[in-house]
């Protein structure tokens, strides 16, 4: 049996190759690139293998918006986003005591992978999300209750993927689906 080589690059997640392609589509719309050299850059981004492929693709861009991480905290009180309001890349939503309610059925959601840190002390927290997003808990501590999260039964494709992860002591997270 052949040993397997101990010094392999390691291989980009999906994750990595969408956030990728969605800065090369922001170059190009912000007439960084040609329409050839996006064309290129693309399939670089899509067939990259390894994370050093991956930034071949994305060399000479522009750095990244600085406005694609967000924090919003509260001592006590109620922390809440509801309406058209722009959901950054990264939200983290820091809270000792009080609730928290983020409604993104309405929201302006510019990226694919949108991750949320919650570091709440006490208190609920609910959180809509769009009618067709995709939703993962699995990097959430919590030490009272688990989340609760129910799945729709027919899912949609397309949507955003929202990541939540972070610390809950006392409280329950509700993640519920927007119904239209």
């Amino acid at each position: 049996m052949t040993p397997l080589p101990e010094n392999l690059p390691p291989r980009i997640s999906e994750d990595d190759r969408d956030t990728a392609v969605q800065r090369l589509q922001d170059a190009y719309t912000q007439g960084h690139l040609s329409h050839e050299e996006m064309d290129a850059r693309l399939h670089r981004a899509l067939t990259a293998t390894t994370s050093d492929e991956l930034v071949q693709a994305l060399t000479s861009l522009p750095e990244e918006q600085a406005g694609s991480t967000a924090t919003i905290a509260a001592a006590s009180g109620r922390i809440r986003r509801r309406g058209a309001w722009r959901v950054p890349r990264t939200l983290k939503v820091e809270s000792a005591f009080g609730r928290v309610h983020l409604d993104l059925s309405r929201a302006v959601i510019e990226h694919p992978v949108v991750d949320i840190e919650l570091q709440l002390g006490s208190g609920r927290a609910k959180i809509t999300v769009p009618r067709d997003a995709l939703v993962e808990v699995e990097a959430l501590n919590t030490v009272w209750k688990d989340p609760v999260h129910k799945t729709r039964r027919r899912s949609g494709t397309g949507g955003p993927r929202i990541r939540i992860s972070g610390t809950m002591e006392f409280g329950r997270l509700k993640i519920r689906h927007a119904r239209r």
